[in-house]
């Protein structure tokens, strides 16, 4: 016979629960945003949410035309990469510091790269944690030069699609499938 978990089980799984939904609602807002899906970007966050992002203050809907306006004029391709978490869960409030690492193909083919944090205070309204508050603090930017695209001379090599800010991109398709030729090369 199993025995039941006991109590501190119990409360250790629920923490765990809250910090995988927070986790979620912060990829939600990177991923949105890199492929430019509204909808992704602001489940994110609560509707009455606060966002101070470089020089921009205001709301998730006005964030997310403020930056795919931003992105699409000066960049061909961005990523939001996200590292280091803390999470600081108390109640239906959570404080998390999320390391960032930010990455962007420029029109000019420059590519850019600056990294720092999003402080976020989250809260959880009937069930689910979204974003309240976003602060954002850069720490350091620089330019990477630039070089091929590795295999983009490979016949074929978009086979699977083409990267793509829309929902065009490889990563909705469902179910994921291999569309290419098996190549072993020498």
């Amino acid at each position: 016979m199993t025995a039941s978990p006991g109590a501190e089980t119990l409360a250790r799984l629920a923490a765990l629960l809250d910090r995988q939904d927070i986790l979620d609602a912060l990829t939600r807002f990177s991923r949105g945003m890199d492929r430019f899906d509204r909808e992704l970007f602001l489940s994110a966050f609560h509707s009455d949410a606060t966002i101070a992002a470089g020089d921009f203050v205001g709301g998730p809907v006005e964030l997310f035309d403020w930056s795919r306006a931003m992105h699409e004029a000066g960049q061909i391709a961005t990523q939001h990469n996200l590292l280091n978490l803390t999470v600081d869960v108390d109640g239906d409030t959570a404080h998390t510091e999320l390391y960032y690492l930010f990455a962007a193909r420029n029109r000019d083919e420059s590519n850019w790269i600056a990294g720092g944090r999003y402080l976020d205070r989250l809260t959880r309204r009937d069930g689910l944690w979204r974003i309240m508050l976003r602060t954002t603090v850069i720490e350091w930017s620089g330019m990477v030069p630039t070089m091929p695209i590795p295999f983009a001379d490979v016949p074929g090599i978009h086979g699977n699609g083409k990267p793509s800010r829309s929902a065009e991109d490889p990563s909705y398709r469902r179910p994921l499938i291999n569309l290419r030729e098996p190549n072993i090369p020498a």
